[in-house]
Order: C-alpha cells, then structure tokens, then sequence
C-alpha cells in the first residue's frame, strides 16, 4: 500500500492568522497518525508563514510515524534537517517568496550543488529525496547524485486530469518505470487530490508515499479530519 503523509502546514497557517496555538499543530499531528496517515510532511520557509522553527523541533520528539522535512536546502534548512534528523529530507528548488511549490529541481543544472547536500544528508542517515518533473534526463542525473527517492510534481497531472486523465498520467508512468530502473524509490505530491489520487495511484507502478496537504485540509472542513484521512486512505488502497 502506498502510504499517505499529511502535510500540515495549512493547520498552522490557521493558527498564525489569528496568533496564539489555536489550532495546535502538535495535536493535529497526532491526530493525524491516530487517525490512520503514515507520515508527517512540513516545509518549513524563512519567513515562517505557517510551521516555525520551532515547531519542527517540537513535532520531532512526538511523531512516531515518518516525519518528512521539506524545504530549499539552504544553511537554514539544513542545519535544522541535521538537528531533527527526521526519516526523510525533501529538497525543493523553492524561491523564499514563492506562495507554494511551482516546480521540480534541474537536476542538471544544479548537479555539483546537490552532490554535495545529499551527500551531508546521507551522511547524517537520513533518507533524502528530490522534487522533480517527470522527465528522463533529470531523473537520471537524480540517481546519479545518489539520493534515494524522488518525489514526482504532480501539478501538471492534476490540472490536465479532468480533461484526458490518460494523457495527464502517462510521462509520470513512464517516469516512474525510468526511476525505478535506477533504483530509486518514488513519492508524489502536489494538487493531489480525492478526485484525481485512485487513478495517479493505480497507474503508477512502485509508488512508495504520497504526501498531500491542502486538499486534505479543504476536505476536513466538509468531511471532519478523522473521516479525511480514512477516505484518503481508501484511494490508495
């Protein structure tokens, strides 16, 4: 079964807009796991928008599941990923302004530089992933630096399912064949959703976890967290 990590950072971008602890990303993670999520993904940004610093020293010492960093791999970042030493580091090739993640790494381009932070991570014991655009030569280079998984960007998947979902999915099959062909695991995340996720899950073959949070947070509003998150389950079974 592909495992399910809830990204938090929407519950905490609650609590910020109003102050105090209100409502607690602590217990929201716990929650979460009661309720049935694999994981515990946050990406924690400069400008602490939503999860702070803190509050990522404060999730490590109580998720028992996996707990997932993501984040631009910055001295801020990766001073903290090796603080935390948390299962998995998810690197992202994020601006500090961006409003949320728009693109996978150019694991070309930017070669000589991940070399050199997977391997700081590895070192660390920490299994480390790259966010990345379902194509070939990147997915390549990818193993070459020698992380672990990848984690495909299923942006443009989800915007081009409702109009031919089999046009929409298959560079991400073909993708995720090419990937494991080199060994790496694979995850997926971004705009996934209830309606989009049985069919991304059924068509792509060694999928290992998907980490959603915004649709699962929108769904709670209507469906209550604990009934999210079963319902989310169902799709990847």
């Amino acid at each position: 079964m592909t495992k399910l990590s809830v990204n938090i950072n929407k519950f905490a971008t609650l609590r910020n807009a109003r102050g105090g602890n209100n409502p607690d990303v602590v217990k929201v993670a716990l929650d979460c796991e009661s309720f049935g999520a694999q994981g515990i993904t946050v990406h924690p940004r400069p400008d602490e928008r939503h999860i702070t610093h803190q509050d990522v020293l404060d999730l490590q010492d109580v998720v028992t599941t996996e707990f997932n960093i993501e984040g631009y791999p910055d001295d801020r970042y990766m001073k903290l990923v090796e603080l935390v030493k948390p299962t998995q580091a998810t690197l992202v090739p994020d601006a500090p302004d961006v409003v949320t993640s728009n693109e996978g790494w150019d694991t070309i381009r930017y070669q000589s530089q991940l070399n050199e932070i997977v391997g700081h991570l590895k070192a660390a014991g920490i299994r480390t992933s790259i966010f990345i655009d379902p194509i070939e030569e990147r997915i390549e280079k990818a193993a070459e630096i020698g992380c672990d998984r990848i984690e495909l960007y299923t942006e443009r998947y989800a915007n081009q399912y409702l109009d031919n979902p089999q046009k929409s999915i298959d560079d991400y099959i073909i993708a995720a064949k090419i990937a494991h062909d080199f060994g790496l695991g694979i995850n997926a995340g971004h705009d996934l959703t209830m309606n989009n996720l049985k069919f991304f899950k059924c068509s792509i073959p060694f999928l290992e976890e998907v980490s959603i949070g915004h649709a699962i947070v929108c769904d709670a509003l209507y469906y209550g967290l604990e009934n999210t998150i079963q319902l989310y389950l169902r799709q990847l079974q």
